[in-house]
């Protein structure tokens, strides 16, 4: 259950800030590009719209006076048209052309573009609806962005002599567009800036306590119960601390409780179980008993003496957890060679010749380490033990000894079918037995291993073996004192 909600803080501290700013940074940026794409299409259509209505009023009213009070006749029109021309005030900013029937341009108070055919599609338009018709691109020689309006030019009898053009540069209405779709754009970095503050605000005053929280939370999962945390909050985060406190609290109650009872019925066990081994070691030899006597009592010894040996794991587990477990440290002992005795006794104390032990020595002289011998072999004994229980077939063991790096490591394999990959973390978990498995045992054996390991400052790791069985690797820190150090 603790676990479970330490993953869930986990989850939400460290995937909530990230979702939560790149949400709300996708979000705010979403909004902005639309808003920068609205008004700038708003924008585009107003200006442009300004410019075309501009230019369509001015075509209108030129070609409105030109059919009622000018044109009378062919060369009465190139006249009008050639002094309207020379008086047309706006010729700094607007082209305005006279294009015949041909689509030529007859007059231009742009010198240069007299005698040339636009045919583009106003001009076009223009003459084949005979109404005024706008077209916004590209000249096709400066390849100049520019707005062309073209207005019919009639007599009075309604026949069309020509085509009245007004010309402009969207030079500046273009870069007007772009100067205002800018500014936008500067304003919705600011909003994008103030989101990304207001969210880092929320961030400290809200997830940060979390990650706290699940700091703690952690400590309490690795078996700190009891610890407390500093409770500043007096919203859903405050409730949310009290109850991990009061769990805390009722864990440790609970740790408590059991460690003691473990204690009690341990001590009232051993006293008991001691007096039977005696007596079953004692009643063993005597000579009158017939051999299916002697065979149950060789049973019943052999049950006391396992009993005997769990109830002083269990004795020695308790002691771990209420911080009475000690270590007889000696300076320089020769792990190889404590590895090599209990092997040889692991085998003496089960009187058979299993199991098989493949040993290999892999360092080139003795090397001296810091330790408690009785305690390390305590864990290759146990470590033995489980891998002839889960070995199973052949019961065949396989141990390795060597220096990698800066430690040296003990490596135990057996050749059964090892562990559900999903069930190797909990292995190491006080009372934990795996879902397969159908061995006597109470589940403390490798976390009593672990202990002892972390005390000699190693490290123990348990992992499937891919072409078959079960690893496990003690890893001790190395301290170069050799052979004439000693």
């Amino acid at each position: 259950m603790l676990n479970k909600l330490i993953n869930f803080y986990q989850n939400f501290t460290g995937g909530l800030r990230r979702r939560w700013l790149r949400g709300t940074v996708i979000i705010a940026l979403a909004g902005i590009l639309f808003a920068v794409v609205m008004f700038g299409l708003v924008i585009y259509n107003l200006y442009y719209a300004t410019v075309r209505s501009g230019l369509e009023s001015k075509a209108r009213t030129a070609t409105d006076f030109f059919a009622t009070h000018v044109v009378r006749s062919y060369e009465d029109f190139y006249d009008s048209a050639f002094r309207y021309a020379e008086s047309f005030r706006e010729a700094d900013r607007i082209e305005m052309q006279f294009v015949n029937r041909d689509g030529s341009i007859m007059i231009s108070t742009s010198a240069m573009a007299a005698g040339t055919s636009p045919g583009t599609p106003d001009v076009v338009t223009a003459f084949e609806t005979g109404r005024i018709s706008s077209w916004v691109g590209r000249t096709p020689v400066t390849r100049e962005r520019i707005m062309a309006t073209s207005a019919p030019m009639v007599f009075a009898d309604g026949e069309m002599i020509g085509v009245m053009r007004y010309v402009t540069s969207l030079r500046l209405v273009d870069r007007q567009v772009w100067l205002n779709i800018l500014v936008v754009i500067a304003v919705g970095l600011v909003v994008l800036t103030m989101v990304l503050i207001l969210n880092l605000i929320f961030i400290r005053f809200v997830i940060t306590p979390v990650t706290e929280i699940t700091v703690m939370s952690k400590r309490i999962a690795d078996g700190s119960y009891g610890v407390q945390i500093t409770n500043t909050y007096r919203d859903e985060i405050g409730d949310m601390v009290e109850s991990i406190n009061e769990m805390s609290l009722k864990i440790a109650q609970t740790e408590k409780i059991q460690a003691e009872f473990i204690s009690s019925i341990s001590h009232e066990l051993r006293t008991p179980l001691t007096a039977i081994e005696g007596w079953g070691e004692t009643l063993i030899y005597n000579e009158d008993l017939d051999d299916d006597s002697k065979r149950g009592i060789d049973i019943m010894h052999k049950e006391a003496k396992r009993l005997t040996n769990m109830v002083e794991e269990l004795l020695e587990f308790t002691k771990m957890q209420d911080g009475r477990f000690t270590l007889s440290i000696e300076e320089h002992i020769d792990i190889a060679a404590e590895l090599e005795d209990a092997i040889f006794m692991f085998r003496e104390l089960l009187h058979q010749d299993e199991p098989g032990f493949d040993y290999i020595n892999d360092m080139e002289e003795a090397v001296y380490i810091p330790g408690d011998p009785n305690r390390l072999k305590q864990v290759f004994f146990n470590i033995f033990d489980n891998a002839l229980k889960y070995g199973r077939a052949g019961k065949q063991i396989e141990v390795y000894i060597g220096v990698i790096d800066d430690s040296i490591v003990i490596k135990i394999r057996d050749f059964g079918p090892g562990v559900p990959e999903d069930e190797i973390d909990n292995l190491k978990m006080k009372f934990y037995k795996g879902s397969n498995s159908k061995e006597r045992g109470h589940g403390i054996g490798l976390a009593v291993c672990e202990e002892i390991v972390k005390y000699h400052g190693g490290s123990l790791e348990l992992s499937n073996v891919k072409s078959g069985g079960f690893l496990v690797k003690i890893a001790l820190p190395l301290t170069e004192t050799h052979d004439e150090q000693k």
